[in-house]
Order: structure tokens, then sequence, then C-alpha cells
């Protein structure tokens, strides 16, 4: 009797890491650290000590929420109830701009990257991971010196009196989306430390009840709210399984929220001065599109560009179809165009539905949020801001460079990640949806999996928001290819 010898499966996970590491020097990334960032690491900390002009606030019932599996962590909240029946939110930002000096080995590293890259088999962090997860992360347990945010939600959603200081913080506890979030959903058990501590239970319903006046209003005032999930890929003994999708609950939007409300401030901090980075979404140059997708429900918008009447066509629309509105959040997110990061001046946030706003809130990740760290703690100070306008843009322009560049990294891996999963299914046929169709091609979006392919052998135009049924072609891990056919 003969017995086939059958070949040994690839690992997944080390097939990626080498085409994540490829893409990464491609798009012109610094996939790892060099010996110069090691040196500083390894040399003793010459951080500046601001404890003496810090509030002490390591007795507030701060908070941490994120993913499961983050490391980094850029910010606590806590909350406290006013005499007039309103709620002063906090938001502790990690300091890292005291830690990693301006022109260092390090800051010179994330000033090329600009950002964190987060793909399928890894994270390429933009700060090396002895600062990002631990020296400069608002870990549980731990004193660390941060920027302090402080907003009042009014009882109808509206902010009241801010204020931004240094202060030393000490988190209490380091939770999750997906336990918080059902928690407060009333769909499963308060996470361990909550159970423990009856205070901070009660300190995240308070927080929960803000961040629900805060949707309110700002979706009265013309904020966008997407289904925006971005897919991970499951690995079982180091092979692609399937793909999980997050999912908004009460905890994701208690933070987004807060996010808002602290980033605003600080934008308008900021733009008073005439300084630091605003983050910019422009009036949608689609918008005839948008009216025509709106129509196409029976739904009418406004013949120039209006953020409150979008608004409510999104809420609408989720409300009647909440199964399709992630393919229709993904349209009209294409069709409103790239945000961007301009050095003074120019301002105005077209999705959030704000004037003023600067990404602030996550220094360890992103390279904006530590320039305006440094700008603002200059401004405490009173001292001068530390870029000059020329210098500034400059950052900006090569900020928004490469979050697109980063975007497209994570995307490439995304779809090898996809094309493995799909390997040997050639010839099955899916619902899709077209995400993306000018003169370089037309791209559409499958379900199940959950990814994105080119619409190969077809000629004229579909408009983006178009459904059609598609066959599996073709696939090519190594560039990341998945191409489909109109049936």
């Amino acid at each position: 009797m003969s017995h086939q010898r059958s070949e040994p499966r690839s690992d997944h996970r080390t097939e990626l890491e080498d085409i994540a590491k490829t893409a990464m020097v491609e798009r012109g990334f610094l996939p790892g650290f060099s010996t110069a960032v090691m040196g500083e690491l390894a040399a003793p900390t010459s951080r500046t000590d601001h404890a003496g002009e810090a509030r002490d606030l390591r007795d507030l019932p701060w908070v941490s929420i994120d993913n499961d599996d983050s490391r980094d962590i850029d910010q606590l909240t806590a909350g406290e109830r006013t005499a007039d029946g309103a709620t002063r939110i906090l938001v502790a930002i990690a300091g890292v701009a005291d830690t990693v000096a301006r022109d260092s080995a390090i800051d010179r590293h994330a000033r090329h990257n600009t950002t964190s890259v987060y793909t399928a088999p890894m994270v390429f962090p933009m700060l090396p991971l002895e600062l990002s997860t631990d020296r400069t992360s608002l870990n549980r347990g731990c004193e660390r010196d941060a920027v302090v945010v402080e907003f009042v939600v009014d009882p109808r959603g509206g902010l009241g009196a801010s204020d931004v200081y240094r202060a030393l913080v000490r988190n209490r506890a380091q939770l999750a989306y997906p336990g918080v979030g059902a928690w407060l959903e009333g769909a499963g058990e308060a996470p361990g430390p909550l159970a423990d501590e009856p205070a901070l239970a009660e300190q995240l319903r308070l927080q929960d009840a803000a961040a629900q006046l805060l949707e309110a209003r700002r979706r009265e005032e013309g904020a966008l709210e997407f289904d925006t999930r971005a897919p991970r890929a499951v690995y079982v003994e180091g092979q692609v399984t399937g793909f999980v999708e997050g999912h908004k609950n009460h905890a994701t939007k208690l933070i987004e929220h807060f996010m808002v409300g602290a980033n605003g401030v600080i934008g308008r901090y900021l733009a008073a001065r005439s300084s630091g980075i605003q983050r910019v979404v422009r009036r949608p140059k689609n918008w005839p599109r948008l009216r025509e997708i709106a129509a196409g429900f029976g739904e009418q918008l406004p013949s120039q560009p209006d953020g409150p009447a979008l608004a409510r066509f999104l809420v609408n629309r989720r409300q009647a179809a909440p199964e399709a509105f992630q393919d229709l959040s993904l349209v009209v997110i294409k069709l409103l165009g790239r945000g961007e990061y301009v050095a003074g001046g120019e301002s105005g946030h077209f999705a959030l539905g704000v004037r003023d706003y600067s990404h602030s809130t996550a220094p360890n990740r992103r390279f904006p949020d530590l320039v305006n760290q440094r700008i603002l703690l200059a401004a405490l100070a009173g001292n001068e801001p530390p870029y000059d306008p020329r210098e500034l843009s400059r950052i900006a322009e090569r900020c928004t460079e490469k979050e697109a560049d980063a975007e497209k990294v994570e995307r490439r891996v995304r779809k090898s990640a996809a094309a493995l999963f799909l390997r040997g299914r050639t010839g099955e046929r899916f619902d899709a949806i077209v995400t993306g169709d000018s003169e370089h091609g037309t791209w559409v979006r499958i379900a199940n999996p959950p990814v994105e392919g080119m619409l190969v052998n077809h000629r004229g135009h579909l408009g983006v928001g178009h459904a059609l049924r598609v066959e599996l072609v073709r696939t090519d891990v190594r560039r990341g290819f998945i191409d489909f056919e109109a049936i």
C-alpha cells in the first residue's frame, strides 16, 4: 500500500509578516528602529520634571477603555456631576512630549513614519514599545504625567466651560470595549474591575449618560455617524480561518465623543494662538452623487452641502435598513473625500460638524498629536511655539501623505490575508457593492468575507454604491490582488 505524502501547510502569519514588511518599505516607511533609537532608549532618561507645575489628580476615578489587545494607552477618562446638574468630563492624555526630545533619533523616526501602522499579523509602532507601551503609556496602577482636558456637558448635550492643564494621574482600571459595551447595554456582566469597585461602575454609567447627550447634540449639529468595521483576520495554528469585524457599542461611542470633545477644546485653544496642526475635512465635491444616492431611497438632500441634512439621511437609513447600513457608510465616506492635516488658518471638519479640531489625544500613535502636545505645553508655560509656521506646514503635509500610505499598507496586507483565505475558491459567486470607480478601475466589496477586490474584464461606468453579483476569478496573495468578474 502506498501513501501519498501531503505538502506541509504554509504558516499564514509568517507569510503575512513578510508581506507587511515589504509593503512598509515600498511605501517609504521604516519598519524597524535604528541602532541610534535603541541607544537612546538604553541611555538614562533625561525627561523634564514638571511635577511642581502639575495638579495632583491621582485620586480621581480614572479608567481607560481600548481594544482588547491595546498596550499603548493614550487616554484616561473621568467624570463628575456639577452643582447645576451638568457633567464635567476630564480626559487625560499621555504626556509624551517631555519624554521624546525634539530632533532626537526617536523623534526623527516618528517624524519620518508619522503614525503607527496596524496590519493583520503585526503592528509597526511609531514609538518604540519601551515607550509607547510602558514609560509613556497610562497603564493601570502607574502614576503618570498627563495633559488634562476638561469640558462641561450640560443636560441638553451642549459644551460649556473648558480648560487645559498638566496633571499627575493614575489609571484605576484598564478596560476593553467589548466587555464595557455589553455591560452598559445590559447584555453582559460587569468587567472584573467594575464588579470589584462599585464606585467605578457608577463612574462609567455617569460617563455613558454624558456621551449619549453629546451624541444626540452632535447629530443635530451635523455630525455624521457611520458603521465602519475594520475586518481582522482570525488565526488558528498560524492559519487564517476567517475574519471578525468590530462593532460600535456604548463604550466605543463614549470614547469617540469624549475624544471629539477634547480634540475640539485643544483645537480652539491652539487656533486662538494661531498655531498647531488642525484636522480638516472639507465640504464634499461629490455632493451631487450623494444627492443621487439619497434620491434613490426616496429622500432629498439640499442642492449645496449640508451636514445636518446628510446626518438625518444617514440616521433614517440606519433605522430603515440596518443590515445595509455598513455598505452605505463605506460609500458615503468615499464620496466625502479624505481628511487632511493643515497648519494654521484653515479649519473645519465637515464629517464631525465642528470648526476647530486638532488631533491631540493619541501622542503615542500619531506624530501630529505629539507636535500639538509640544505646542500646547509651550503655550501653557508661556513660551513661544517650538515650530515656525513653515516647518509646521511641512510636517502637516508629511502627516497627510503618510496617513494615506499607512492606509494603503493596512489595506494591502488585509487583502493579502483575504486572498489567503479565498485561495482555492475561484468560481464562487458573491453579492457585491461598488466602492470605487475611476480611470484606474472599478472596485467592489463583498460581505462574507468582508473584503474588497477589483472588477476585471468590465467596460463602462458603475457608480459608487451600485449593487451587483460577482464571481471570484483570481487571487494573488503576494500582491494582495483579488479579482472578480461581474455576472
